[in-house]
């Protein structure tokens, strides 16, 4: 961002003043509309070129108007010059507050930041990667803390056995939220159209612990197999799916692949 303190270029009788443009803001003053080309030789002055065609003026307040211009640096598609100018009650001329370079509607820039910790993405990890949990991951707690199944918390209690962490309350709520929300969950467009749903498929294996009411993994290799699925979640390879009986499909014309087509065609002219 360059500042010109104050510095009014609107007095340099070299410049001749552009026609006020018309806005939709009538607030602007005479004097501030018709510092287009006063904004432009700032622009000039600036030494870095690239100015291009005027886009127009808006309305910063009753003193300070912005005027914006085409950039043509290489490098900056869709970038536009900002100019702002100033001009007191009672001034005749306006002067430059400040010039900078901003990106328009359809400028090139670089995507959103995000800080180094939050980059990776499901999917990302390859053969030979090691990905640590982080710092007191939510997602785990102590393997002593209790697991939401009974029968597998009585156990380790009695043996003092078990792992040195297991999913928390907020890990296991998280999976579940991803897993019902995901391709394989109840409000899928493949679940939508299954005739049955995966808790009455043979197929459906049920996970262990306190998340097997909910969730299973398909054992059905022409469908999510290895899946976990949503015990509402269906597809088309239900195990009771039936074969329609009978000779022939009502839905369809029988199709002969011995009859020849004939396709008539109209005579070419000799012109």
């Amino acid at each position: 961002m360059r500042h010109y303190g104050y510095v009014s270029f609107a007095s340099s009788p070299e410049l001749e003043q552009p026609q006020r443009v018309q806005t939709e803001n009538d607030r602007i003053r005479p004097v501030l509309a018709d510092a287009a080309e006063s904004a432009r030789q700032a622009i000039v002055d600036l030494g870095e070129g690239g100015v291009g065609e005027y886009l127009g003026v808006t309305a910063e307040d009753h003193s300070a108007a912005t005027h914006r211009f085409v950039s043509d640096l290489p490098g900056y598609r869709g970038w536009q010059w900002a100019v702002v100018v100033a001009a007191p009650e009672d001034a005749d001329t306006a002067t430059i507050s400040e010039l900078v370079l901003l990106p328009g509607p359809d400028a090139l820039v670089a995507p959103e930041w995000l800080p180094w910790d939050e980059r990776i993405r499901p999917g990302d990890l390859g053969p030979g990667d090691l990905l640590p949990p982080r710092q007191q991951d939510p997602r785990l707690v102590p393997g002593y803390v209790a697991t939401g199944d009974p029968e597998v918390d009585d156990v380790a209690y009695e043996l003092g056995l078990g792992r040195t962490q297991v999913p928390s309350r907020e890990g296991r709520l998280d999976a579940a939220e991803r897993w019902h929300d995901g391709e394989f969950g109840p409000d899928s467009e493949m679940a939508k159209a299954a005739p049955s749903t995966c808790g009455l498929c043979g197929f459906y294996l049920p996970i262990a612990g306190s998340l097997s009411a909910a969730f299973g993994v398909c054992g059905n290799e022409f469908a999510a197999d290895g899946r976990v699925v949503h015990a509402e979640y269906g597809c088309g390879a239900h195990s009771d799916t039936e074969l329609r009986t009978g000779a022939g499909s009502p839905q369809f014309e029988p199709f002969d692949d011995a009859v020849l087509d004939v396709i008539p065609q109209e005579p070419q002219s000799t012109d």
